[in-house]
């Protein structure tokens, strides 16, 4: 309950922040501060929204709002995995065209027709990954306890039979890609693109300041220090992101073997530390904005 209370507080008030800073400074609405403010609004919704049902759930054993919030947690949950990827991955993008551009990037106010294309983008592709999530999921009760009156609800994945047949078939295919899935998407994708996309700025930037194309260090300088920041973040979020990845592989191939207290832990423990990502992800954002 005390590290739930200090990431909520912490968490709540950091993404407020990130977004008030972009939001209310009209020089600061860059295609890249209107992603980290997009990653900002979906980290304050997992804190604000996931994380009291979560530690509802873990001290009563009952969701609060029944098989509506055991469907749209993990449904949250996933969704916010997809925005912060496709996110990470348009902020390299645009570093990349920001290191090649020899005007002054950071002082271009982007389009906000063009900003709102972006981010629909990015949202879209996020919920529609995400949708097997809210098939798979179904509340179900642990019998154990009953004779002693004390009833556990357990959020289980399994495929209802009463789904149509191609809903329902398409539901089994995801659900034996469904680890390699996340491996592949959630987290190789943001960090091999990263990686790779932050080295080459990287040596546009140096190319760029040896040459004197740009003839303001001050802007190459913000350049750099956005290309470290999108490293710090894509870092911070595959350590977060592989313990979910090593819970998915024991669930499916250790099962058998490992308790079922090991394995609701182990899920508790990859989800507290989604929220501890959601909770740390601002302040990178925050210090660079703070240099503008």
């Amino acid at each position: 309950m005390c590290l739930s209370v200090i990431i909520f507080a912490i968490g709540i008030m950091g993404n407020m922040a990130v977004m008030c800073i972009v939001c209310h400074k009209y020089y600061m609405r860059s295609i890249s501060n209107s992603l980290l403010a997009n990653l900002a609004f979906w980290d304050f919704l997992i804190i604000f929204f996931c994380l009291p049902l979560v530690v509802f759930h873990e001290l009563t054993k009952k969701w609060l709002l029944e098989d509506f919030s055991c469907k749209i947690i993990p449904y949250i949950e996933v969704a916010s995995l997809g925005v912060t990827t496709f996110t990470l991955c348009a902020l390299c993008i645009d570093r990349f065209r920001a290191a090649t551009n020899v005007q002054m990037y950071y002082e271009m106010i982007e389009n906000c027709t063009s900003t709102t294309a972006k981010l629909a983008v990015i949202w879209v592709g996020a919920l529609v990954l995400a949708l097997p999530e809210v098939v798979l999921r179904q509340l179900s009760i642990d019998e154990s306890g009953i004779n002693d009156n004390f009833i556990h609800e357990r959020c289980t994945v399994k495929i209802s039979t009463d789904l149509p047949d191609t809903i329902y078939v398409l539901a089994l295919t995801y659900d034996g890609a469904r680890l390699w899935w996340y491996f592949g998407c959630y987290f190789c994708l943001p960090t091999l693109f990263t990686i790779t996309c932050s080295l080459v700025t990287a040596r546009k930037i140096k190319r760029a300041e040896k040459a004197c194309t740009r003839g303001n260090k001050r802007q190459i300088q913000l350049e750099s220090q956005m290309n470290c920041t999108v490293v710090a973040l894509t870092i911070l979020y595959g350590f977060c992101v592989i313990p979910e990845n090593i819970c998915n592989i024991v669930t499916t191939y250790m099962s058998t073997g490992v308790s079922r207290q090991t394995l609701d832990l182990l899920h508790l423990i990859s989800q507290f530390l989604l929220f501890f990502k959601s909770c740390i992800t601002p302040v990178p954002p925050f210090l660079l904005l703070q240099t503008f």
